[in-house]
């Protein structure tokens, strides 16, 4: 009987194949988390700059109908699980509970609403709605 006419991998060869495998993931998947952190808070940057930009244009929607009083926190809208419903043709999520990350906190007053954002690592970005206008105040490293 002739062995060396059969082809196969062997042992070795396949225990190698997997160290290489593994080496590989343990780099790749940590770096995957991290591109999904990133892309969370651009999401919510140009989360902001939607919100931004729909209050300029209301703003100016108000302007040429002759109103001059500042948006409040009625016109931006919110519902118990969403909010900037009235400016956002997808509106964003609201935080369920003082665990939830990537989510929205309403707060203020009508007159003076907040909005902080709860990035993914739990840090909070506090925004304010002040001459209608959205301005960032706390934490604002990945917003300006």
């Amino acid at each position: 009987m002739d062995v060396s006419s059969k082809k196969a991998f062997t042992m070795i060869e396949l225990v190698f194949v997997i160290v290489v495998i593994g080496i590989l993931s343990a780099i790749a998947i940590p770096k995957f988390a991290a591109t999904r952190d990133d892309a969370i808070i651009t999401k919510a940057r140009t989360t902001v700059a939607s919100v931004r930009s729909a209050l300029s244009t209301e703003r100016q929607k108000r302007i040429l109908k002759g109103e001059f009083a500042d948006i409040n926190k009625s016109a931006i809208g919110n519902d118990s699980n969403k909010v900037f419903t009235n400016l956002l043709e997808y509106p964003a999520k609201v935080c369920s509970g003082t665990s939830a990350r990537n989510c929205w906190i309403v707060g203020g007053t009508e007159t003076t609403p907040t909005y902080t954002f709860r990035e993914p690592d739990g840090t909070e970005v506090k925004f304010t709605l002040e001459s209608n206008r959205l301005n960032c105040k706390i934490n604002c490293d990945n917003f300006e």
